[in-house]
């Protein structure tokens, strides 16, 4: 693997992506980890200026409900925003595998940061370039399936393959039964799966229903109908004690409640005590407090989760609505204790920045030594 030069942190928006926090709450210790990190790549837009500061990697502290500006993705051009790429953590480090540039270029390129020695590194290429694909870990080994090759988007590929961190090679694997595309990776039982996503069958609604799943003993895929039973891609799906958990779909990440599957009755189903039909549960003034002021109304433009334990973290990012050319983004963290008998939710103190902070990729926990 080959170095890489880590931007200088006079170049990054610390302004807008404070290392220390606006507010520091203590948060209940019950079961923390605090150890993990959850990080996530953001782009920042000025509304004054239409300027865009691109992939900015912060860090969320669970324990201390801070949020910390690590470094910026190198090799993107200013005002380029790469998205579509897949983010996942082995040991101490970050993945950022493939994506693209919107009108410039689908990648294959994979970079690796490590969080304790804040280095980055260049790794293989992806054998085939691809954006909005499945991506997991297994065994210390990233697989990815599926996605789009081109900028048209016409197609998906249906192709596979795996990449070895410590030989740092990727190999490829059996295709899988169809094109699929913004579909979900997701880990279980040693097995990697693909679950729903756009595809190029005949029968569409059959196979975005459907998951794919590759069991690395066997080589082989098997496919499992009605896996998602709906027509829209899932939005993201994690495992806590072995099982799948969902919040939402590619068009409204969060349905109002978290949804778990059953395998044996091949449905998902609401976890108790999870419904909360707005994430939303503050009001944002003009001036970010709210101390004599009118508040401003507030859109949720961001959405991700995490697992740690038996608790899931909901990212969740609202932009106020009013002038553009002094709009600003708040930061707010939802958690659900997936363990407890009752009063299963908690939200933490929301954070202001400047400007508008987008999510750029799902966000990935990284558990420090």
């Amino acid at each position: 693997m080959g170095s890489i030069t880590s931007p200088s942190s006079s170049t990054s928006p610390s302004e807008k992506f404070p290392r220390s926090s606006l507010v520091t709450i203590p948060l209940s210790n019950k079961k923390s980890e605090p150890s993990n990190g959850i990080y996530a790549v953001f782009s920042y837009k000025e509304h004054a200026n239409d300027r865009n500061v691109s992939c900015v990697i912060g860090r969320y502290d669970p324990v201390t409900n801070i949020w910390s500006h690590e470094c910026l993705v190198p090799g993107i051009v200013e005002n380029s925003i790469l998205k579509g790429f897949a983010m996942v953590s082995v040991g101490t480090s970050i993945y950022i595998v493939g994506g693209c540039i919107y009108n410039v270029e689908v990648r294959s390129q994979v970079l690796r940061y490590n969080v304790i020695t804040k280095e980055w590194s260049t790794c293989a290429p992806l054998i085939t370039p691809r954006h909005n694909f499945a991506c997991s870990v297994c065994d210390n080994k990233i697989y990815v399936a599926g996605g789009q090759s081109t900028l048209d988007g016409a197609m998906g590929v249906s192709s596979a393959e795996v990449y070895d961190v410590l030989l740092n090679e990727w190999t490829p694997l059996p295709c899988m039964s169809t094109v699929r595309y913004k579909t979900v990776g997701v880990t279980r039982q040693g097995k990697f799966l693909v679950i729903g996503g756009f595809t190029g069958n005949t029968m569409p609604f059959m196979d975005r229903c459907s998951a794919e799943v590759y069991d690395p003993e066997s080589q082989k895929w098997d496919h499992v109908r009605g896996m998602w039973q709906l027509d829209i891609p899932p939005n993201q799906i994690v495992v806590i004690d072995d099982k799948l958990i969902s919040s939402g779909d590619c068009l409204n990440a969060w349905k109002g409640q978290i949804e778990t599957y059953d395998e044996d009755l091949n449905l998902w189903y609401p976890l108790r005590g999870s419904i909360k039909k707005n994430l939303l549960s503050f009001s944002c003034s003009s001036n970010g407090t709210n101390e004599g002021q009118s508040s401003e109304p507030l859109e949720r433009i961001c959405l991700t989760m995490a697992a740690i334990g038996s608790y899931l973290y909901f990212m969740a990012g609202y932009r106020v609505v009013g002038d553009p050319s002094s709009c600003c983004t708040m930061s707010m963290v939802h958690r659900f204790d997936t363990s407890a008998m009752e009063n299963q939710w908690e939200t933490f103190e929301p954070v202001q920045f400047e400007g508008e902070r987008e999510l750029c990729s799902h966000c990935c926990v990284v558990q420090h030594p």
